[in-house]
């Protein structure tokens, strides 16, 4: 049994209805949630690769195109080192501009500060939230895919992953359970919008539209919500659209990127490829498998790209 707090006995941000997990790993911690990405973990995990299939979870890192809110496309140049040997380099890369981590020091909980009451602003400094130390501790474990696309598909519920629906926790619930899968404490949450399959249908003229109004269904940002993630011990939640959550949100509603990553330590993944990996789930019936991903070394990085696969 896990001896973390239930959510609603964690205290609350001052004059913020957001409540805090600072105190559960130390306000000194960089990792949040990995910490329950342990050693035992992971080598149960591995029990559940039965025929070595390997699936990527990451986009092309040329997609999408053009980039989604504001970001610059990256220049890609192969130069000559000399005669016998190529080298290329990267100009103006976006570590999140395509599937992504986001570190603990991306969001702040306004005057509260970063993850652990960090008030100091990474454009003046370091803050010890950089995803190096995600990519130090490694990010491996249970994965469990929530297949929400295909599970409203199967119950005939209209639905576009391009429309700003908020998905539920009864939503992921009944996903989760039509897919025959328990959440254990550590698991690492792949949702799947269907946002990704959606978005390859576009041409080139309808990205770019789309890079003009970007719309997307996602994750309700509710307290509900929030204590549902944390209530349920994952590790990490990884989804297949731009921002977990749905997209323009509600102010009324909240912002679960404030009420999770600043707030919970929650690590995020957005942006990451599920379709090959829920043709698969759905073929055998397997929807848990070892996730493995290794982001970069980035000195106090406020993201990478996610460098994940699916090992079943």
């Amino acid at each position: 049994m896990s001896d973390r707090p239930r959510f609603d006995d964690l205290p609350f941000l001052d004059g913020l209805d957001i409540r805090h997990a600072w105190d559960v790993w130390g306000r000194e911690d960089t990792l949040g949630t990995v910490n329950l990405l342990t050693a035992a973990r992971v080598a149960a995990a591995a029990q559940l690769v039965r025929t070595g299939e390997v699936v990527s979870l990451d986009l092309p890192l040329d997609l999408p195109d053009p980039p989604l809110f504001g970001r610059q496309p990256y220049r890609h140049e192969i130069f000559r080192l000399n005669r016998n040997e190529m080298d290329d380099r990267l100009d103006n890369f976006h570590p999140q501009a395509s599937t992504q981590w986001d570190a603990l020091s991306h969001v702040r909980a306004r005057e509260h500060g970063f993850y652990g009451g960090r008030t100091q602003d990474p454009v003046d400094g370091p803050i010890g939230l950089g995803i190096d130390h995600y990519a130090e501790h490694g990010m491996a474990g249970r994965g469990v895919l929530c297949d929400i696309a295909g599970y409203f598909e199967v119950e005939g519920r209209a639905y576009d992953p391009f429309e700003p629906q908020m998905l539920t926790v009864e939503d992921v619930q009944g996903a989760l359970e039509a897919a025959g899968v328990v959440i254990s404490e550590g698991d690492i949450l792949c949702l799947r919008t269907g946002w990704v399959g959606a978005y390859r249908q576009l041409d080139a003229a309808g990205r770019r539209a789309y890079a003009d109004d970007v719309r997307f269904a996602g994750l309700r940002g509710d307290e509900d919500m929030a204590r549902f993630l944390w209530d349920s011990g994952i590790a990490a939640l990884c989804a297949d659209n731009p921002a977990v959550e749905a997209v323009p949100g509600d102010p009324a509603v909240g912002s679960l990127h404030r009420r999770v990553l600043p707030s919970l330590g929650l690590a995020l993944g957005e942006m990451f490829e599920f379709e090959a990996l829920a043709r698969a789930a759905s073929g055998d019936g397997r929807y848990a498998f070892l996730f493995v991903a290794a982001p970069l070394k980035i000195p106090g990085g406020l993201g990478s790209p996610g460098n994940a696969v699916a090992i079943r």
